[in-house]
């Protein structure tokens, strides 16, 4: 259930599942605090959440979907 609701949000942009105390880690993009609340408001009234936690970007230092990846060495 929990995973088909947060499909249906477009400004949630990545969803995890994670070992440990917590469950999901989402990742969404809101215009503000009053933005959060609003979307928090919505994805509540579609499940049922408990012991949540939210955490905001203060600073983007770097943010990137490139991997390191490299050639295979041709010379052998």
């Amino acid at each position: 259930k929990f995973s088909r609701a947060v499909r249906d949000f477009p400004e949630i942009i990545a969803v995890y599942r994670t070992t440990g105390e917590t469950d999901y880690l989402l990742q969404a993009v809101v215009s503000d605090i009053a933005g959060y609340d609003q979307l928090y408001k919505r994805l509540i009234t579609r499940i049922a959440l408990t012991d949540v936690s939210a955490s905001f970007v203060m600073e983007k230092i770097k943010e990137t979907t490139a991997l390191p990846l490299t050639q295979a060495d041709s010379s052998s």
